[in-house]
Order: structure tokens, then sequence, then C-alpha cells
């Protein structure tokens, strides 16, 4: 079921050697909305936890957005942060999910960019090969079976002939 979902959703296409080729621009805009999401919702509801303690450095929503996104890059100014322990786990989760999404969209593009280890072109490469190199040994084997054949038949004609004698 999720198998086909994917491949409905063009999230990815595969190729006749087996090879997943993956529509770059589509995860793109899936990663960065989820991000988005992810900022505006955790920002909120660290707003929500911080707003309600005084002292807080997080006097609006925007404050909360922004600790989010400071969380989520690493960069932390330290102008706004968490001090309430529910905030502090919405800050710890923004950096865990975060830093995964903004990695892992940076590794992509970077691959893409500067191909390092384009394996996709590899893959179809290699399978092509062995696609290759199968079908020439199917067609030694009949070659040899033909010729085994044959063989036999000629060592049956001659012991048939030296049955004869």
């Amino acid at each position: 079921m999720l198998q086909k979902t994917m491949e409905r959703s063009r999230l990815y296409q595969i190729d006749k050697y087996g090879v997943k080729n993956y529509n770059y621009g589509v995860l793109a805009l899936f990663s960065f909305m989820i991000y988005a999401v992810l900022n505006l919702s955790l920002g909120y509801f660290t707003f929500l936890a911080e707003t309600s303690v005084t002292g807080s450095p997080v006097q609006s929503y925007e404050d909360g957005v922004w600790l989010m996104v400071m969380s989520s890059t690493t960069i932390g100014f330290g102008d706004v942060y968490p001090i309430t322990r529910a905030g502090r786990i919405l800050v710890f989760t923004m950096f865990v999910l975060g830093v995964g999404i903004l990695g892992g969209v940076g590794a992509v593009f970077a691959n893409k960019i500067f191909g390092f280890a384009d394996t996709n072109i590899k893959n179809r490469e290699l399978r092509k090969q062995n696609n290759d190199i199968y079908h020439k040994l199917i067609e030694l084997e009949k070659r040899l079976n033909a010729t085994q054949t044959e063989h036999e038949q000629e060592q049956s004609l001659k012991q048939q002939s030296i049955d004869k004698e």
C-alpha cells in the first residue's frame, strides 16, 4: 500500500534496471514544507508554554518561531531561550528534527550538485553489463549444449559402426 502510494506520488520512479530515481524537486518542497510547519507549530506551542512564566525571554509568537529557527539551524544566538520544561522539550525536539531535515536536504543537494556518490548511474551501468553478460552466457550455454549433443551423436554413430563390424 505504502509502496503504491509513494510511486503514485511521483516521489520517485523505478527505471528498467530497478533503480529508484528520486524527484529532488518534490523532495525539497516536501522537506521545506515539513520544516516550516514544524517551526510554526512548535514555535506556537513554545509561545504558549513560555508566556505564562514571568521572566521568560519568549514574549511573542515571533519569539517562539525565532527560537525554533535558531534551534533547528544550531545557531542559537541566546537572545531567546526557553525556561520551562515544556519549552526545553519543544526546543530539543526541533533541534533534532530540524537538524535532521536540513541536513538531509543539504546532503541530497550536495550529492545531486557535486555527484559525490551518484550510485544510480553506476547501478544502471553495472546492471546493463550484467544483463549483457547474462545474455551472452545463455547463448554460450546453448552453443555448448548443441556441441555436446552433436558430439554425443557422433560418438553414438561411431559406437554403432564399431558394433556392426
